[in-house]
């Protein structure tokens, strides 16, 4: 087993970490809290929320300076993200889709293909997605059908994807398929893929029950036509780089859960000081302090956790030795999301159950982050194995 600490890690934010936070909890409150009833409700896709990001500069907050980004690393992006998503589920996915989008590309792409994608992300001149799942392969990522075989100096691209969030606005797919499917997860490759890809239609997007702003589409691929040179990476190095990619973007997942939670927290102590029952306001009832508690205990321990894969993520620490740690802070933070929004939901009783109030759609937005990027039961499991060096 590998050592469980690190000192040298920080244990506070910088102050331009602070400064950031500061910066985006005030935009966030001004101008994306009064929007996030109405993304949700309309399902339209938020164009002016990615418009105030990019101006802003919040785009490319992880990427290097060097391709015009602002160099805070991942965890500068989580603290973004959790500001964000106190307010609204669906603005945060304009950081973490762009993120995991990107992070194969940085890992291993060539320097042309990086100066291009990342300072296109960062500038907000281009946005991309990520797409791995099948209808036949979600966590089991090997067992996905999608091929593709070189043409001469093209590759021909065949096969169906699922849940491609943000794919009928980008510019850019960074897909999986199988280049050798004889060698399983040693004949997977990364393919850039063009939005206009001549054999490429997206489908509709999927009726969600939760984070319903940002389209989540299937992806079909009908003799898709590629540049060879839009392989990212080595030819057969893609699961190994998909993996690792996963592991960079996964305290992403967790700062959602964090921000989501403190939303909840949030608005659920300001209605228990207001809300009376029995003479009194319902704060000062014990069942109801014991759940805002446990939700503020949750919130702490899974932002703490956070910042801790963040900060190893940016250490260059992101494979075996520390994927257990990564792992938990998305499957614990994720989980202290969904008891916090159901403990919201309790706190304000029928009212919870109303759309007048922002918490059933916490509740509906907490479910999806126990099961992107690798459901907690796989979280669990990498957990277990890892600790376990099996």
């Amino acid at each position: 087993m590998p050592p469980s600490t690190n000192t040298a890690l920080p244990f506070a934010l910088s102050e331009p970490l602070c400064m950031l936070k500061d910066t985006v909890r005030e935009l966030s409150l001004r101008h994306i809290a009064p929007r996030a009833a109405d993304i949700d409700e309309t399902e339209r896709y938020p164009e002016d929320i990615f418009e105030l990001l990019k101006a802003h500069d919040l785009l490319g907050l992880y990427i290097p300076e060097k391709y015009g980004g602002a160099g805070l690393g991942i965890l500068g992006a989580c603290v973004a993200i959790e500001e964000i998503a106190r307010v609204c589920s669906n603005s945060p996915l304009f950081i973490s889709v762009f993120l995991l989008a990107t992070r194969t590309v940085e890992l291993a792409a060539s320097e042309a293909q990086k100066n291009h994608l990342l300072r296109g992300i960062a500038t907000g001149t281009l946005r991309g997605s990520f797409s791995t799942t099948e209808p036949h392969a979600g966590s089991d990522i090997a067992a996905m059908r999608t091929r593709a075989a070189l043409d001469g100096d093209e590759w021909v691209i065949n096969g169906q994807k699922s849940f491609c969030t943000g794919s009928p606005q980008a510019d850019f797919i960074v897909l999986a398929a199988k280049t050798d499917p004889a060698k399983g997860t040693k004949g997977m490759s990364l393919l850039l893929v063009p939005k206009d890809a001549p054999g490429l239609s997206i489908g509709p997007p999927e009726r969600k029950m939760g984070m319903r702003g940002i389209p989540t589409c299937g992806l079909f691929f009908d003799d898709c036509r590629i540049p060879r040179e839009n392989v990212i990476g080595e030819v057969g190095g893609g699961f190994k780089t998909a993996m690792l990619g996963f592991n960079q973007a996964r305290p992403c997942i967790g700062a959602r859960g964090v921000g989501l939670a403190q939303g909840c927290l949030d608005y659920a102590l300001a209605y228990a000081k207001e809300r009376e029952a029995f003479g009194k306001p319902i704060s000062h009832h014990q069942a109801v302090q014991f759940m805002l508690a446990d939700m503020f205990m949750g919130i702490e321990a899974s932002r703490l956790l956070v910042h801790r894969a963040a900060a190893l993520v940016d250490a260059g620490r992101y494979g075996k030795d520390d994927v257990h740690t990564i792992s938990a802070s998305k499957c614990f933070s994720s989980d202290v999301a969904m008891k916090a929004a159901l403990d919201g939901v309790q706190i304000l009783g029928g009212a919870g159950y109303m759309k007048d109030h922002p918490m059933e759609r916490f509740m509906r937005d907490a479910k999806q982050l126990q099961i992107i990027e690798g459901t907690n039961q796989i979280q669990r499991s990498v957990i277990a194995r890892n600790l376990l060096d099996l």
